[in-house]
């Protein structure tokens, strides 16, 4: 019984710092690394997975984050073409 807890107690701290880690990449030094231009593979070499991307009318949309704190990237034929933060510290 203690061993089935302590098992669940190191799933979720384990799940937790991989939250952290993922959360971390959000941050205004790396936002200032994107570029106008730059292709959608290095965004994500920065910024990791996005959270989820939307297109329309040939502009992919991207965000990475939630709602309430986030950066948000739009990519024309796979390179970014605006980008915007919110929340980002």
């Amino acid at each position: 019984m203690v061993l089935i807890i302590l098992r669940r107690i190191t799933g979720f701290m384990l799940a937790g710092l991989f939250l952290a880690a993922c959360g971390s990449q959000l941050s205004m030094e790396n936002y200032n690394k994107l570029k106008v231009g730059q292709p959608y593979d290095e965004v994500k070499k920065i910024l990791g997975e996005p959270a989820r991307c939307d297109e329309a009318l040939g502009i992919r949309t991207c965000l990475w984050g939630e709602e309430q704190r986030n950066i948000s990237v739009n990519f024309v034929a796979g390179q970014v073409m605006l980008l915007s933060a919110k929340n980002i510290k």
